[in-house]
């Protein structure tokens, strides 16, 4: 990813203006998709943002860091295994957003539907 997207996700994400803090994660969520050849680490080193912003109640962005993270988990297996883990945290969690979050997560990457693409 290129160095200035990377050095904004962090900067965006910290920021308590809700759109602003959505679009980190949005940017999260779309470089998981449309970035093909960005090493796995890089979206792998963002799950600790998600899990620290998981529990922020504001609706856009529980659904931003819920899609970054079903995003990431989406990517290939090895993604798919920490994502997953992270998601089973979050649904264990004793606040509302995070467990939402978290539960969501789980039922789309434990989907059939996605089991089956990722076993290509």
């Amino acid at each position: 990813m290129e160095a200035g997207l990377t050095a904004l996700i962090p900067v965006f994400a910290d920021d308590a203006r809700e759109f602003v803090r959505r679009t980190a994660f949005a940017m999260i969520a779309g470089a998981a998709v449309h970035m093909r050849t960005e090493p796995d680490e890089t979206f792998l080193a963002f799950l600790p943002l998600i899990e620290a912003h998981a529990r922020d109640p504001r609706n856009f962005v529980r659904k931003a860091v819920n899609w970054a993270l079903r995003n990431i988990g989406k990517r290939n297996r090895a993604c798919h295994a920490a994502a997953l883990a992270l998601s089973r945290t979050l649904a264990e969690s004793p606040d509302k957003t995070a467990r939402w979050i978290g539960k969501d997560a789980v039922r789309e990457l434990t989907s059939e539907k996605i089991l089956n693409r990722l076993k290509r």
